[in-house]
């Protein structure tokens, strides 16, 4: 799939390759329990894909092949979805909507909302061991393919950040705790979608250091715009329950820094997430392509 041409040429054709992965990777609607599992594939609809995409320019920038990258950008979907779906939750943030549509457990209900989570966080795994390498090397890598996804979904990565999340709210928490909460609420799972391709391809240590940076940086640059774009977009532009960080007395970027300091430094953290790649020359330009998309979002 890769070629001299834009990334932005491959975007529809990488989108159109994760929807029949992911169609393939969910039980049909009609499995018992139906559903369960027609709930499921609600949890799954609509979205951006940029993790996916994430994984696949990763991929093309470490020489890799799109059928190598399929089972972990599915995955890393899969637990996205997942921890969307709890974070809807009344005991969680109390959301009706997300991607413009009701909330899981507003169309079932909170215990089918629970429990669609804990089948979409299990499939990933699942997903990701579908095929095992039958070479040592090979199966090997795929292992850390798999601890790299487990670590970032976990108390130390994503769903640690939303524990300190919960615990912070209705305080004001000082600049490097509200750091900490999103390197690992937003920006691990972003970083993993850099870490799966680099643990298959193994490359040199130069390029390993590039890609981590960048990683680290998008997730923060990610998260700082989310903040400035929870203020400044409507309900219907986000697709989501516009000014909850306000309501719900949050610590944000823009309440810290204030607005314009926050848009400033989204904008230069993104600029330095681009500049990381300069190891990787052209081959990364997806990600850099990736990163201008990212920060042009409006949603």
């Amino acid at each position: 799939m890769t070629s001299a041409a834009s990334f932005q040429t491959r975007v529809s054709e990488y989108r159109s390759r994760f929807d029949r992965v992911l169609d393939s990777t969910l039980p049909p609607a009609s499995t018992d329990p139906v559903l369960l599992h027609e709930a499921m594939r609600y949890a799954c609809n609509g979205g951006k894909r940029l993790r996916a995409l994430l994984v696949y320019a990763a991929g093309e920038a470490l020489g890799l092949q799109p059928g190598d990258l399929d089972a972990p950008a599915v995955a890393v979907e899969l637990i996205h979805a997942y921890s969307l779906v709890h974070d809807d939750l009344p005991a969680m943030d109390d959301d009706d909507l997300r991607r413009g549509q009701p909330t899981v457990h507003k169309v079932y209900d909170e215990a089918m909302g629970i429990l669609v989570g804990d089948a979409l966080q299990t499939l990933a795994f699942e997903a990701l061991t579908r095929r095992i390498p039958t070479d040592g090397i090979g199966a090997q890598r795929l292992l850390q393919v798999v601890a790299a996804l487990g670590f970032a979904s976990g108390s130390l990565g994503m769903v640690g950040g939303q524990a300190v999340d919960i615990e912070s709210e209705g305080k004001k928490i000082p600049l490097e705790r509200l750091q900490s909460l999103h390197a690992r609420k937003t920006g691990a799972l972003i970083l993993c979608c850099l870490r799966m391709p680099t643990a298959l391809a193994a490359p040199d240590a130069v390029v390993v250091k590039a890609l981590e940076d960048y990683g680290r940086l998008l997730g923060l640059a990610y998260q700082i715009q989310d903040d400035v774009l929870d203020i400044t977009q409507s309900t219907e532009q986000l697709g989501k329950t516009a000014g909850k960080d306000v309501v719900q007395e949050k610590s944000t970027y823009p309440a810290l820094l204030g607005f314009d300091a926050a848009k400033a430094l989204a904008a230069k953290t993104f600029d330095d997430a681009r500049n990381a790649l300069a190891p990787l020359g052209d081959s990364a330009e997806g990600l850099r392509w990736l990163a201008l998309e990212i920060e042009g979002r409006n949603h």
